[in-house]
């Protein structure tokens, strides 16, 4: 942050010292602040906000943003309302503008034959582009954007109640009730399985070679080894209602984060309790999702939509949370009408966070949000010191998302308040310096929907103009050479200045007239005419006027030999005659 900086005064000759530099009272604009608020001491801010609705995906039930093509894929169902159009299937969107790029709505059944399915879960996303995802009742199929119908098979034995992508690229596995088992992708052939006592939704941690999943009933959460597929610890889950949301690790660190009924409780990769997260208003986590460039968690908390419960609304939240530590990074966000009477929401990350898009089944709509980050200034302009009638520009700039607006404030109290000056609102204000702008401080403030960042204060000194050379006014000037008692002596130059005299040399002789001859005067500095001072020649430049009158001031020097001349005789003629 740039040093704050103390009113600097410009500098008067003796002269100008008489004239009063009045700064003016009222500025252009209204108050907008009592205190000084400059620089870093307003602290940075990030929010996500609304940007856009998608409605072109059926009724939403799953979201992957593709690391690769960047493309959205929805996971639909068909919209209740909409009985001449059948949404379901595998939608591929813009992610910019939610336009539909294709459409896959034709997966095989059981027997081969194709028809429409719809799309309940995104397992993982394919090499370069597309999707491995989940159709009822059993099928695991595969497809990308622009195909006419998926590639797919069915798993044999029961219902797929959850599934998510596998140990390695070729394979996904799934839950048939407490049956745990990894599945070949193209085949659907079950390579390994293992029974549970009960269980309801897994997450695989690749890296450590461990899949956890989740017994609500039970209230207990499994560790399975990869190698041998087998259980190898069990962890106690806190009791509750038995509503279970979501089971998801953290590919980072391995934590282990479960959503139970109004909370998430999250364990580390040894199935340590690290801590709890809890949303507002009795809010139930319904889905995560893990961003490994800032290291945070994105969880999306659906309301009961049963307005006879305390603290229903029917309007869900988005929070963001450190993973290291659990902490909010950002005020939770208000999603309105997200409840989870007709199903679960979802939630897909753009790597960075700079764009989170949250299904809503219920409206059939999925909502685009992007992170503002308040303005974080670059620079802040600098103290100028210029002479009347200038021109200043004052520049400073700030980034920030989205790309913040820019006010110019001046203070006339030394920065105790501020106004904003009126149709100042480019990085660089420029405006012509007036005598009663000296001493103001100026700042710009940046703002967008995140917040405002201040530059440090410039203050402007101002100065009055020489008259003669157009340069600002000095100090005083320097008093000439003195002549020599010979009568024969010259005055050296005076130096250059709008308010302070220049006095020439002094007479070489009685001015009395004794027949001595005065000294050569002083050559004139900062002077436009001069005044014959005393009985002898002596010329006084007028370098000692007051630049706002033009009068002429007698020199110190002039004016002291005429008071000890006076002096003297007064002493003369108030001596006493001697009596003796």
């Amino acid at each position: 942050m740039t040093p704050r900086h103390p009113l600097t005064p410009g500098r008067a000759g003796a002269a100008s010292a008489a004239l009063a530099l009045v700064l003016a009272s009222a500025a252009t604009g209204s108050p907008v602040s009592a205190a000084g608020g400059e620089g870093a001491d307003v602290p940075q801010s990030t929010v996500y906000r609304s940007v856009a609705q998608f409605t072109t995906a059926g009724k939403p039930r799953d979201l992957l943003l593709h690391p690769d093509s960047k493309k959205l894929y929805v996971g639909s169902d068909d919209l209740p309302d909409t009985a001449d159009v059948n949404e379901s299937g595998l939608h591929v969107l813009d992610p910019a503008d939610g336009k539909v790029r294709s459409t896959v709505g034709q997966a095989p059944g059981p027997t081969g034959t194709l028809g429409r399915r719809s799309v309940r879960q995104l397992l993982a996303p394919l090499p370069g582009d597309g999707a491995v995802f989940l159709y009822p009742l059993r099928g695991i199929g595969t497809a990308k954007d622009g195909d006419a119908a998926a590639a797919g098979a069915w798993v044999p034995g029961a219902a797929v109640t959850h599934a998510t992508a596998g140990l390695t690229p070729s394979t996904v596995l799934v839950a048939q009730g407490p049956v745990l088992s990894e599945v070949d992708i193209a085949t659907a052939a079950v390579k390994r399985t293992v029974t549970l006592e009960g269980g309801d939704g897994f997450a695989v941690d690749a890296a450590r070679g461990t899949v956890w999943f989740t017994d609500l009933a039970h209230r207990r959460m499994y560790r399975i080894d990869a190698a041998s597929f087998q259980v190898t610890a069990s962890v106690e889950l806190p009791a509750g209602e038995g509503f279970g949301g979501f089971t998801e690790v953290d590919p980072e660190t391995g934590a282990v984060w479960v959503g139970l009924d109004s909370s998430v409780v999250v364990h580390d990769a040894t199935g340590k309790r690290l801590g709890t997260v809890r949303g507002a208003g009795g809010d139930m986590p319904r889905a995560a999702v893990f961003d490994a460039t800032t290291h945070q968690a994105f969880v999306v908390w659906q309301d009961a939509g049963d307005g006879s419960q305390p603290g229903s609304d029917n309007d869900g939240t988005l929070t963001v949370h450190r993973t290291r530590d659990l902490q909010e990074v950002v005020k939770p966000v208000v999603l309105p009408g997200l409840h989870v009477q007709l199903g679960g929401a979802a939630v897909a990350v753009e790597p960075g966070g700079a764009s989170v898009f949250v299904s809503d089944p219920v409206a059939g709509r999925i909502t685009r949000l992007e992170r503002a980050t308040s303005p974080r200034v670059t620079r802040s302009p600098a103290d100028r010191s210029v002479t009347a009638g200038t021109e200043v520009s004052l520049t400073a700039e700030a980034e920030g998302v989205l790309r913040p607006t820019v006010v110019w404030q001046v203070s006339t109290d030394t920065g105790r308040t501020w106004q904003a000056v009126a149709g100042a609102t480019s990085p660089t204000h420029t405006f012509t310096a007036a005598l009663s702008d000296n001493g103001r401080r100026y700042r710009a403030e940046f703002g967008n929907h995140a917040g405002v960042g201040r530059t440090a204060a410039a203050t402007l000194t101002v100065t009055i103009p020489d008259p003669t050379t157009g340069g600002s006014g000095g100090g005083p000037s320097t008093t000439g050479g003195t002549g020599s008692t010979d009568g024969t002596g010259s005055g050296s130059s005076g130096s250059t200045g709008s308010t302070g005299s220049t006095t020439g040399g002094s007479d070489g002789g009685s001015d009395a007239g004794s027949g001595g001859t005065s000294g050569t005067p002083g050559s004139v500095g900062g002077a436009s005419t001069g005044a014959t001072v005393g009985g002898g020649n002596h010329t006084t430049p007028s370098g000692g006027a007051l630049a706002s009158t033009g009068a002429t001031v007698a020199t110190l020097a002039g004016s002291a030999v005429v008071l000890t001349a006076a002096g003297w005789v007064l002493l003369r003629r108030t001596r006493p005659r001697s009596t003796g």
